[in-house]
């Protein structure tokens, strides 16, 4: 298995299944991705709100990446492995006008900065506020079956801006194959974040991320799938199976990932549908992992394995 690494200097603010991969890779190799923080740079410790106001939107959320996977075909599945996220010791996060789930309520610009230091972010020197560094990457993603270059700020089929704080060191998500060597980028990192990312933005930080990939052929999944570890919460030391379904409605998206998470029960537990649906309803939390990425929101349902004795 062979260790690779991507630097920054070349990455794209968009989904483009034309563009060539800068890297190719086999099935169980490493990939260490150095990524910019969300806003591309616009934003740096000496930031002031002001310059909220003039982000370019136009390059914000820039991947690092493709990623070729060799053997990878459509209807495959590519698993990706959170193995590390590493911080240079500096985080924001913002309200920038028009944007976020209460925009009507704040419309002015906020820049808060934040302090990384080993696994802590520190809030503010006068707050003795600290949260844990709970790190993942905000996006992660394959190349999309659309042509054409498509806006990063919505989840879609292929992955994208899920915004799923789940997916910590120690997590596998998987994606559908949607073209052929997968092309797989990510970018986005966050420091921490509440599910829904309601204002916008989590604690938005320039990352060097360390993912494996393996591929599961003629999976065939209908969007994005993941297993999170155990330490996420107190679900014991087998930790989570989760289903995502995204989409402009949070009550159809809590229908479809709840249909994900019974076809899964029954598939691979052994359950009749009518099994599963009551377990979804005893166990299974629904959680809101991002409200804020116009058109579509999405859902997450959580299922503790734990409970498989």
């Amino acid at each position: 298995m062979a260790e690779h690494a991507l630097d920054s200097s070349v990455v794209h603010p968009f989904w483009d299944n034309s563009l060539e991969p800068r890297v190719t890779i086999a099935p169980g190799d490493t990939v260490v991705f150095q990524c910019r923080d969300a806003a591309g740079g616009q934003i740096v410790p000496a930031s002031t709100h002001e310059d909220l106001t003039k982000l370019d939107l136009g390059v914000v959320n820039p991947l690092t990446g493709p990623v070729a996977v060799q053997g990878a075909e459509v209807g495959d599945a590519l698993e990706i492995e959170v193995v590390s996220l590493r911080h240079n010791g500096w985080g924001w996060s913002g309200l920038i006008p028009g944007f976020g789930l209460l925009a009507d309520d704040f419309r002015d610009p906020y820049l808060h900065h934040w302090r990384l230091e080993g696994n802590t972010c520190y809030f503010g020197a006068d707050t003795h506020i600290e949260l844990p560094y709970a790190p993942f990457c905000g996006m992660m993603g394959v190349g999309p079956d659309e042509p054409g270059r498509l806006n990063t700020i919505p989840p879609r089929r292929n992955g994208g801006n899920l915004d799923n704080r789940g997916l910590v060191p120690g997590a596998r998500l998987r994606l559908p194959v949607l073209v052929p060597g997968a092309l797989f980028s990510t970018a986005d990192c966050h420091a921490s974040q509440g599910d829904g990312e309601v204002c916008g933005t989590g604690i938005e930080t320039p990352m060097e991320t360390t993912l494996r990939f393996q591929l599961i052929k003629g999976a065939n999944l209908p969007e994005a799938q993941f297993f999170a570890p155990a330490n996420l919460a107190p679900a014991g030391e087998q930790g989570y199976f989760a289903t995502t379904a995204h989409g402009p409605d949070l009550y159809a998206n809590s229908r479809q990932a709840i249909r994900y998470m019974i076809d899964y029960l029954a598939r691979e537990r052994g359950l009749t549908r009518q099994q599963a649906y009551v377990l979804c309803s005893a166990i299974v939390d629904l959680r809101i992992s991002q409200v804020v990425d116009v058109p579509n929101w999405q859902v997450s349902a959580y299922l503790p394995l734990s409970i498989f004795k």
